[in-house]
């Protein structure tokens, strides 16, 4: 893989493939999330995509894992219904699924082809506190051949687990960027969400 030019862009794209492993998880049905419990999961999370990393597999190997990490970690329904934004609304229960499974697919694919730019550097937890019914875990990302550059991670137990839900990447929203793109896509079917589904499953 070339290595790009270092610019905010790059860290963005970079830091997003974080987002998306990270962008179901520990499961405490009858417990409230607490700073420790957020912390916990963005540990787990951070240590996972090392392993990928190291493993030494190849890149349709380590995409794939990166699928299952971010199954395991990330509320993709959430996740997914923000991107679809508004249209989310009008699309039928049966589109919704599939537009979740599609996009968990493309996700992994656009992001995980940039682990092997992980390759060297390491994440570092600093910090976490409670922001109104969700915590931030925010830590620092060391790439070679970088200035270390922030990400935070947004954890909530909504659904009922503790999972990620957004992360800002230098102050930028993941989930946010991927509504725009979604939506761009959308709009380029003219709407269509079939299309736009059956597209997503080779994107990325």
């Amino acid at each position: 893989m070339t290595p790009m030019p270092s610019n905010p862009t790059r860290r963005r794209l970079i830091g997003s493939g974080l987002a998306a492993v990270a962008l179901a998880g520990l499961s405490r049905p009858a417990l409230a999330l607490t700073d420790s419990g957020a912390r916990q999961l963005v540990d787990r999370i951070v240590s996972e995509i090392n392993k990928v990393i190291a493993s030494g597999k190849s890149l349709n190997a380590m995409i794939a894992d990166f699928e299952r990490i971010f199954s395991r970690y990330a509320d993709v329904g959430i996740i997914a219904q923000s991107t679809l934004g508004p249209d989310s609304r009008r699309a039928s229960p049966a589109q919704m699924r599939a537009f979740t499974e599609a996009f968990r697919g493309y996700i992994a694919r656009k992001y995980g082809k940039r682990f092997r730019e992980f390759i060297g550097g390491k994440i570092e937890v600093r910090d976490v506190r409670k922001v109104k019914s969700w915590h931030e875990v925010i830590s620092t990302v060391h790439l070679r051949g970088e200035a270390p550059f922030e990400v935070r991670f947004l954890v909530s137990d909504r659904s009922g687990r503790d999972l990620f839900f957004d992360m800002l990447i230098e102050g930028v929203s993941l989930r946010l960027s991927e509504r725009t793109e979604i939506g761009a896509m959308l709009d380029a079917r003219k709407g269509n969400i079939d299309a736009l589904i059956q597209d997503l499953r080779s994107a990325g």
